[in-house]
């Protein structure tokens, strides 16, 4: 029970140590992951209609 107890007191101490990122912070990076999501599906969608177009040329 006591490493139980100790476990738990270490966890708190190093929550404490954790830097959270300001809400203008989240939301900059929520803006670089929604602009790769689209940069990246506009991507992958236009090799697919290359390779469609070439599979069904040959």
């Amino acid at each position: 029970m006591k490493k139980i107890k100790s476990f738990f007191k270490g966890v708190k101490s190093e929550i404490k140590m954790v830097r959270w990122p300001s809400g203008k912070d989240m939301l900059n990076y929520s803006g670089v992951v929604l602009c790769m999501m689209v940069f990246f599906g506009i991507f992958f969608y236009v090799l697919d209609v290359i390779f469609t177009f070439l599979k069904g040329a040959l």
